[in-house]
């Protein structure tokens, strides 16, 4: 495999960065959610390339020859940054030395919240004082317009001749994300106070965003098992009825929402901040985040008598 990547990055040094809509270089985006707003922004103007596609997840990805050849050819790279995309710091230093990176989750205006340990939680998500950020930043809606601001300043700087072209589409994103935000927030209203439990703690962005209760993660970490005390204490508030929802992740195995569910009255729902099933592209975002209320919705809503 080493061997294979280290081709894969000669030829595409030789190669030279690829350009995209003549004076705009390469764009390469890693997560779907964050190349949905590139690909919004560049809309008319040239495709920004996506790293980590399908249902791969950003915690656990594998570089492949692939990948390496899209980095050493990217002049942009958009990322959250080195707290979600850890796998790939070292990679951005040696194949992209010359590339602007752009790390959206520290975009002006962006808001951070602290990281949450797993089980159960006796406080809502609080902003960062110091110590490890929760890197899902994409999940808060006013989150997404910081940065499709940052996106459209980016690719302006790059690419003056296409400037008020990302502006316009800049403008027509934010538009949009405002208007599904006033939707999402009518629609979560309802199920605001009702406690559930999350797979892993990706969401306190979307919850702080629109006041949801969420009570607990089961884990700190996707790839990281819950132990068999964590695993304990959330069946016994299972068992007692402190949530009324527990909800897995689409890229991990259903295994261990399976057994705190049994044996329990609680309903099972997922939740997907990647957007695994959805088709990348501009429409993404707003596909995402509508899933995501819909789903909480459906498994939180009371059941009819």
């Amino acid at each position: 495999m080493r061997h294979r990547i280290l081709v894969a990055f000669l030829l595409a040094l030789i190669a030279g960065p690829a350009c995209a809509g003549g004076s705009l270089p390469s764009v390469l985006v890693t997560i779907k959610p964050i190349h949905s707003l590139v690909a919004a922004v560049m809309e008319g103007a040239g495709t920004p390339a996506l790293l980590i596609g399908g249902a791969a997840s950003s915690h656990s990805y594998a570089l492949k020859p692939s990948d390496a050849r899209n980095i050493a050819r990217a002049g942009i790279v958009f990322w959250v940054g080195p707290d979600l995309e850890t796998f790939l710091t070292t990679p951005l230093a040696n194949l992209a030395p010359d590339a602007k990176l752009i790390a959206l989750g520290h975009a002006k205006g962006v808001r951070r919240l602290a990281a949450r340990p797993a089980g159960l939680w006796t406080a809502p998500p609080a902003p960062v004082p110091d110590g490890r950020t929760n890197p899902h930043v994409w999940l808060d809606p006013d989150n997404a317009i910081a940065m499709t601001r940052a996106i459209a300043a980016t690719l302006s700087q790059a690419d003056p001749a296409h400037a008020p072209r990302y502006t316009a589409n800049a403008a027509r994103e934010i538009a949009r994300i405002a208007a599904l935000d006033r939707t999402l927030a009518a629609k979560l209203a309802p199920v605001r106070t009702r406690p559930y439990i999350v797979f892993h703690d990706a969401y306190p962005y979307f919850e702080s965003h629109y006041g949801l209760n969420a009570i607990a993660a089961v884990t700190v970490e996707p790839d990281r098992p819950a132990g068999p005390r964590r695993i304990a204490l959330l069946r016994d508030a299972l068992k007692a009825g402190k949530a009324s929802c527990i909800f897995r992740e689409p890229q991990f195995s259903p295994a261990v929402i399976r057994t705190l569910a049994r044996g329990t009255a609680v309903r099972v729902g997922v939740l997907d901040p990647l957007g695994a099933d959805i088709s990348p592209g501009p429409d993404l975002y707003l596909a995402l985040m509508t899933a995501l209320a819909d789903s909480i919705v459906q498994c939180l809503a009371p059941r009819n008598p």
